[in-house]
């Protein structure tokens, strides 16, 4: 029998139009979609499946014939969710946190950060965007449909899922990563879940410890080591070159150490170099973000082990604390110090908290004339950078004094700076840019050796933090520290035992015999130790703390920790030995948070001045909040119950007539926060601009940031940009005694 014309395209419409359509798209976006995504990026895994399986089929019940007022918005933020976790996981190695997500309501961040490479991910996005398209028209083009809704026992199906997920966890845990394990929803979902049952155990037990748990074992100084030389260090100078994000993956020797699983080898010319020296391969990085890197390496103390304050800035408090910073301490001991690196100083405060441990100098990328080979948004190519500092490097040899130089990269910061050549070379945007990387510091050190720097500096390479890998075992942690010396013939080619950041300030003041200060924590690299020592480390979500006698025990988001069996800090593997909660985990959290209070002792006054008297070129036009931000107040936590003054001056230095137009903002997790502060009014060569405003914080800002935007045709100085913070009460206090004397005050 023939079939007549058009009845194919009825039947189809006819499809279309019924609400099985509807049903069957919504089944590939949000069930489909995710196990083949999950399998195209290489994170299969059964607890990722049962995780997706579960978040999938719980939305897939909730919205089928729901309404649109419901279905748009749980459609378009698990979307974001799904291609925001594989844009950060590909990136930087970990899932998004809860503070992350603010990221995603700037466009300006988005913009900013995907400069130049746009989506890792264009194919999951459009997908996404494809199959929402089509669910959405879908709906609109069906008739109205009086079918009800999937029934609520439907929702069984995903309980058990929750469920196996759950107790295949306590029962079989597994050491993946937390991408592997979770999308990110379901991951939000148990973080929440468990803090709750936390809490509610906790009141129901009346469980609190009666004392401080100890923390010796983390903070004191320990030189009881052999030391590996007889004598003080021939070396004159200093010169500690920080990688931008580098793991000690990359090194070949790292991984030979531990018997890594990670084949590749991103950094080949670096690897040999590490032949020439002595790498510590057992390397522990305590965070994320390198203004926090670089008070740990500096100053011999933890930073901060969540995402609190940086204690760089809190040293600005603190002058008896930041003069026994490296810096300070070998500027006292007759080095002239210098601080160097390859984007602009202001944010994150650099320009006030490096001068601040001790460096005479502290440059960015202003003080660069040679060209960059490309152009990057956060500063200079690390090809030109490390020829711009060769020049300086050259600079300080021509005088008598001895130096000690820090030096710090900033190409292999997301979105990666890289030439086409390494971009046809590498299958990323991310290798390339390592590799452009490799070729750059491997040039330098040889130049240098070729100068003869080698036979009288202490060279060490490190990196400021670890932006991570995939499926590599505590890669976020894992750092690596190259020693060059003079008497590297006396030195051991790899240095045993388990070694941070916390360790290099007293490491190298070791190396030259000077004292060093008792509040400096760690050992020193130049020493063997016959005993383990404990060490902490807060990356990728998980706090990690090391004994020192064999057991690594990991606490996740959800409060459980688990122990495994481990001689050193970095493995490939390790032995799991069970898990707990409650107190004892409890007691590990308020460890961390002990370490935190190194410089603040926990007060809930803070006072902060971000202004210092260097001139600041103005733009014609400032959009960019980050790139045009004049001032580096950023990433404060502002306690809850607390009142916040703020006193802003600015003056012209060189202006024309028409002068420059100023705007200040506030940001949480770098998203803008409404808050009442004044307009600033317009700047002239006659008028500054001086302003005070206060806020209430009825509960704790975290992640908190200033940005100072300004536009025109000169020069300004920010004569003062103070921040203090004084609890509530104290303020109304302070309120209404001023209040007290103005009404008794003499009328004149």
């Amino acid at each position: 029998m023939a079939i007549a014309p058009g009845v194919p395209v009825r039947v189809t419409c006819k499809w279309l139009r019924h609400p099985s359509s509807s049903l069957f798209t919504l089944s590939l976006l949000l069930l489909i979609l995710p196990l083949c995504s999950r399998y195209a990026l290489g994170w299969s895994n059964a607890y990722g499946y049962l995780s997706d399986l579960a978040i999938g089929s719980v939305l897939l019940i909730a919205l089928h014939q729901r309404s649109w007022l419901l279905s748009l918005p749980l459609l378009l933020a698990w979307g974001i969710f799904t291609l925001s976790t594989a844009e950060l996981v590909i990136a930087v190695g970990r899932m998004p946190e809860p503070a992350d997500l603010h990221y995603l309501s700037d466009a300006q961040f988005i913009s900013h950060s995907t400069q130049g490479g746009g989506l890792s991910q264009p194919l999951l996005g459009l997908a996404l965007a494809l199959l929402l398209a089509l669910y959405l028209g879908l709906r609109t083009w069906q008739t109205p449909s009086r079918a009800a809704p999937l029934s609520p026992a439907w929702l069984l199906l995903p309980l058990s899922l929750f469920t196996a997920h759950s107790i295949g966890q306590q029962y079989r845990p597994s050491e993946a990563d937390q991408w592997l394990q979770f999308n990110l929803p379901h991951k939000l979902l148990a973080e929440s879940s468990n803090s709750g049952q936390q809490y509610l155990a906790d009141w129901l037990a009346g469980d609190e410890p009666s004392s401080p748990p100890d923390i010796s074992g983390l903070n004191q100084l320990d030189l009881s080591g052999t030391p590996l030389l007889k004598q003080a260090g021939s070396a004159r100078n200093v010169l500690i070159i920080t990688l931008e994000g580098v793991t000690g993956a990359y090194l070949q020797a790292s991984r030979q150490a531990i018997g890594s699983s990670y084949t590749q080898d991103p950094m080949p010319r670096l690897s040999q170099w590490a032949e020439r020296g002595m790498l510590t391969t057992d390397y522990v990085l305590h965070g994320h973000q390198t203004i926090r890197g670089l008070y740990a390496m500096l100053c011999g103390d933890y930073n901060k082990l969540d995402s609190g304050t940086p204690k760089g800035v809190e040293l600005l408090n603190n002058a008896a604390r930041s003069a026994q910073c490296l810096p300070a301490q070998l500027r006292e001991r007759g080095l002239s110090t210098h601080f160097l690196q390859g984007a602009g100083l202001r944010f994150m405060a650099k320009d006030q908290i490096m001068p601040q441990m001790g460096f005479d100098k502290t440059l960015g990328r202003d003080w660069f004339k040679n060209k960059p080979y490309i152009e990057f948004p956060w500063g200079m190519d690390d090809k030109a950078y490390f020829e711009g500092a060769l020049g300086y490097v050259q600079q300080l040899r021509k005088k008598r004094q001895p130096w000690m130089l820090t030096l710090l990269t900033v190409g292999t910061h997301q979105p990666y700076s890289a030439p086409q050549a390494y971009l046809d070379r590498q299958p990323n945007a991310k290798l390339a840019a390592i590799a452009y990387l490799d070729d750059a510091v491997a040039d330098f050190l040889t130049a240098l050796d070729k100068q003869g720097v080698m036979k009288d500096t202490l060279v060490i390479v490190t990196s400021d933090e670890s932006h991570g890998l995939e499926n590599v075992r505590l890669a976020s942690a894992w750092g690596f520290n190259l020693l060059l010396a003079p008497e590297q013939a006396k030195l051991p080619a790899r240095k045993q035992g388990v070694y941070g950041h916390v360790d290099l300030t007293a490491s190298v003041l070791d190396y030259f015999a000077f004292p060093v200060p008792a509040t400096i924590a760690g050992r020193s690299l130049l020493r063997d130790y016959t005993t383990g020592r404990e060490i902490i480390s807060y990356t990728n979500g998980l706090l990690r703390q090391h004994d020192g006698q064999g057991t690594l025990t990991e606490c996740d988001f959800q409060n459980i920790c688990r122990r495994y069996a481990s001689p050193g800090f970095i493995a490939d593997s390790a032995r799991y030995l069970g898990r707990f909660s409650g107190k004892p985990a409890r007691l590990i959290s308020q460890r961390a948070g002990l370490l935190d209070q190194s410089l603040s002792n926990g007060q809930a006054e803070q006072r902060y001045q971000f202004a210092n008297t260097r001139p600041i070129k103005l733009k014609p036009n400032a959009s960019d909040d980050w790139a045009d931000n004049l001032v580096g107040a950023q990433y404060l936590t502002l306690g809850a119950d607390t009142q916040t003054t703020v006193t802003l001056k600015i003056r012209a230095l060189h202006m024309n007539k028409q002068g420059a137009t100023l705007q200040l903002k506030t940001k949480e997790y770098d998203r803008n926060v409404d808050l009442a502060i004044p307009a600033l009014p317009l700047l002239t060569r006659d008028q500054p601009v001086e302003i005070s405003f206060t806020f209430d914080n009825p509960a704790a800002r975290k992640a908190f940031s200033f940005h100072l935007l300004g536009q025109g045709q000169g020069a300004i100085e920010i004569v003062d940009f103070s921040v203090s913070s004084t609890p509530l009460e104290a303020a109304a206090k302070l309120l209404a005694a001023q209040e007290g004397l103005d009404a008794v005050a003499p009328t004149p």
